[in-house]
């Protein structure tokens, strides 16, 4: 037998109709509510709540809440009006039998109408994408065969090009070859007529004459040749130019740089491996990026996203052995010590980053609000909440905007308030 659900209150307006049921402890879901326009249930086993309501609502408009085990109903009247009642007075048994199977039909056909509405506009978009689909690909290939045909055209040209300095190459042969046997066939005829001259009887006059002639046509391009080898300038004597550079530790120019605190800087970090040096003998055998205290980081932090809180923490100890002043070491190493629930550790290292993130300015604003929070769930996991929540609104004031802050701040403030009520 089902037990009725009694315990409700509700008021109403000219519009709308608002109802609260108690739940009696039970847990609802959405699918243990059921409204129609005059026919509202809940059934939630072994407790069941039904009601004709006096006259007809939207129910297509209508909300539930569920929270705090309560309903809160949200009715829209389909006509402003006001109630008498809540429900309709001396229903019978028949009219509540009839109600109820009413409202289900309508419920069945509302669902099935739903679903068709669905079915029809899934296919719909099922068209839409396979026509936008097609248009794509055809876009695609029509792309495609415009930069065939680019580069089919491209070739072409190339292929031209290049059969037009293929001819004229062998044209520039051929000429160079006629101009080689002209060269040779020039000296053949000079010394044909030289003897044609020596076995003739001339005069001493034109023999001279000729003679000249014949050794200056003969020797022009030998002395021609000479002249040219004279007028070349004489190869440049080899020398060595000395170039003194500025002795500069950092790539800056002497006169743009701040020589003191260049200089300081150097001497922190002879000081830094001095001491990595001296107090880590027992490190020799580790490899030289073993030694680095950023890659001690970047291994602790893989360690700790894999689970491995105590490996991130060997790691980021050494890290911190190697260079104490880098407040990310101690800020990493309070998260794995919140995980490992070392909370007097984790406040330690939060506490030693906030004194490393100073002076306060923009670029460490992400840094000290993880500081402040991760503090602060340390002192709250020790049930120190008042210094919790101061620092939680530290980190508030760096970063307003931050909700997931903003509302854990505001529940250390309800914890607060019970532990001083119950005191």
């Amino acid at each position: 037998m089902p037990v009725w659900l009694r315990e409700h209150s509700w008021r109403q307006t000219l519009t709308a109709v608002y109802l609260s049921l108690h739940l009696r402890g039970a847990r609802a879901t959405p699918a243990n509510i059921f409204c129609s326009e005059q026919y509202l249930k809940v059934s939630i086993p072994p407790f069941l709540f039904e009601a004709i309501l006096y006259a007809p609502i939207d129910d297509t408009n209508s909300t539930a809440k569920i929270g705090n085990g309560n309903i809160f109903f949200t009715l829209y009247k389909r006509e402003p009006a006001m109630w008498d009642s809540l429900t309709l007075a001396n229903a019978g048994k028949e009219k509540l039998q009839y109600l109820r199977e009413n409202a289900v039909l309508k419920a069945q056909e509302k669902a099935k109408e739903e679903t068709e509405a669905k079915k029809i506009t899934k296919q719909e978009h099922k068209k839409y994408a396979l026509e936008a689909t097609m248009k794509l690909e055809e876009a695609e290939r029509k792309r495609i065969e415009d930069l065939k045909e680019k580069e089919r055209q491209k070739v072409a040209k190339e292929l031209e090009f290049w059969k037009n300095q293929q001819k004229d190459a062998d044209k520039y042969k051929s000429i160079q070859k006629k101009g080689e046997l002209n060269q040779e066939v020039e000296p053949l005829k000079e010394r044909k007529n030289e003897k044609m001259n020596k076995t003739r009887i001339p005069n001493e006059g034109t023999s001279k004459i000729r003679l000249k002639s014949t050794k200056g046509h003969g020797s022009c391009s030998i002395f021609s040749q000479n002249l040219k080898e004279e007028q070349l300038p004489a190869p440049r004597a080899a020398a060595t130019i000395q170039v003194n550079f500025t002795p500069r530790v950092f790539p800056t120019a002497l006169r743009e740089s701040r020589v003191a605190e260049e200089e300081e800087w150097l001497h922190k970090q002879a000081e830094a491996q001095r001491r990595i040096n001296s107090d880590l003998s027992e490190l020799e055998d580790l490899k030289e990026e073993e030694k680095n205290p950023d890659w001690l980081k970047d291994k602790g932090n893989k360690m700790f996203a894999m689970g491995n809180y105590l490996g991130a923490v060997n790691a980021y100890n050494l890290a911190v052995r190697l260079n104490s002043k880098l407040p990310l070491l101690y800020l990493n190493r309070a998260a794995c010590h919140l995980k490992l629930r070392n909370l007097h550790k984790a406040i330690e290292d939060s506490s030693k980053a906030l004194e490393l993130l100073t002076p306060p300015v923009p670029d460490n604003e992400n840094a000290r609000v993880k500081a402040h929070v991760r503090r602060g769930t340390a002192f709250c996991q020790l049930e120190l909440y008042t210094e919790g929540l101061q620092d939680y609104e530290a980190a508030l004031k760096i970063d307003p905007k931050n909700q997931n802050i903003e509302k854990d701040a505001e529940k250390i403030r309800h914890l607060i308030q019970e532990t001083m009520q119950s005191s």
